[in-house]
């Protein structure tokens, strides 16, 4: 397990916030909220309902084929196991099937196993299907991760090439950190051949692959304390394995890093695909492979926006769904679910979204501990 060493580290400029601190300064919204579904707002025929309670701290979603969703959870330190036994679309069974992990926020189904993202090790839970309610032990992929814990935890997926995805954020606000931080890699399913993907990637808790060109998008959250409106949040698409991102030294594409920036083009770096608000916290992002709802949608890539800890006015706290031009440029960026914001206070924050073998759209929200499915009804004339 490697440790940070201090070189790397901002100066006193750049403060570095610990998670604890983190917490602190979200104040009495960080006890577990309500749910208020009338509160929300979706476009004309959505409707949204409760798909499951009780998932604790719910984050990463991962379906199975089996219809069986499992969810990960950072600061529980579980990972649950939603069941809907009788087809009724709300779950009656919520299993947990793991507990006191480090920060397992990343889940990942393949082939009968569940892979499970702790901030330093991947482990795999086989034939989990035949053993909800009795766990087996986790077999180790790696245990060869950085064990930081500052942007530490994962979102992780399989690609179509098989590979098991997994992002190493940045272990602070912002500096020059070895690798493997600020990278998204990938590994074979046993942990082995690890290959870099992507590189100054501050810290991305989601990531798609676009189900016509295949190639990977991912959300990253940009630096902070560069004031409210600056740097966006970012949706990056990449073209190339080993592609940079621009971080610490270039945000958003075009915005030079007040102490990392001197020396470092702009043009050197990838530019974000979509640049989102200043600090609204992009998650998790889905593209549609769905039916069910209407025809704008089908391809359309939703983000979870799980909104923002250190800006004066609150932003994010919302699902947002981006359509394309036939490019394959992004051509508009609307919101999809609204109302999880009221006013200064919060009562949920959208995670990370997950497409239903039926074409509904499930949701996370790991403030109010629940999972949400939006469907769509064609509207009365």
């Amino acid at each position: 397990m490697s440790r940070v060493n201090a070189r790397w580290l901002p100066r006193a400029s750049a403060p570095v916030i610990g998670f604890a601190t983190l917490l602190a300064m979200l104040g009495a919204n960080v006890a577990q909220g309500t749910p208020r579904l009338d509160r929300l707002r979706l476009p004309p025929g959505f409707s949204i309902a409760i798909y499951a309670e009780g998932v604790s701290n719910a984050r990463q979603l991962a379906l199975a084929p089996d219809g069986v969703l499992y969810v990960g959870s950072r600061r529980e330190g579980k990972v649950h196991a939603v069941v809907d036994a009788d087809g009724d679309h709300r779950a009656e069974q919520v299993y947990v099937l793991a507990r006191d992990l480090f920060m397992p926020s990343g889940v990942a189904y393949r082939d009968g196993s569940l892979y499970v993202a702790e901030v330093n090790r991947i482990l795999r839970y086989d034939d989990i299907a035949a053993r909800l309610d009795d766990p087996p032990r986790p077999q180790i992929v790696t245990a060869d991760l950085p064990d930081e814990t500052h942007h530490g935890w994962k979102f992780i997926a399989f690609g179509p090439d098989g590979r098991l995805h997994v992002p190493v954020g940045a272990p602070c606000n912002v500096c020059a950190p070895p690798a493997p931080f600020a990278s998204i890699l990938s590994m074979g399913a046993d942990g082995a051949d690890v290959r870099t993907v992507a590189r100054g990637v501050r810290n991305s808790v989601g990531f798609d692959w676009h189900p016509d060109t295949g190639e990977l998008w991912f959300s990253d959250n940009g630096r902070d304390w560069l004031g409210d409106d600056r740097p966006p949040g970012e949706v990056n698409r990449v073209r190339e394995p080993g592609q940079h991102f621009g971080f610490p030294y270039v945000h958003g594409g075009d915005i030079p890093d007040p102490e990392f920036g001197a020396g470092h083009a702009p043009a050197d770096y990838a530019a974000p695909a979509l640049r989102l608000g200043a600090h609204v916290a992009p998650l998790g992002i889905e593209f549609y492979r769905g039916d069910a709802f209407p025809a704008e949608y089908r391809g359309a890539l939703f983000v979870a926006e799980h909104g923002s800890w250190n800006r004066s006015e609150k932003a994010g706290y919302r699902v947002m769904v981006a359509r394309f031009a036939a490019d394959g440029t992004v051509a508009s960026y609307t919101p999809f679910i609204e109302g999880w914001l009221q006013g200064a206070a919060y009562w949920g924050r959208p995670v990370d979204v997950e497409t239903m073998a039926d074409g509904s759209l499930l949701v996370a929200d790991d403030h109010a501990g629940v999972v949400y499915r939006v469907t769509w009804e064609r509207p009365e004339p």
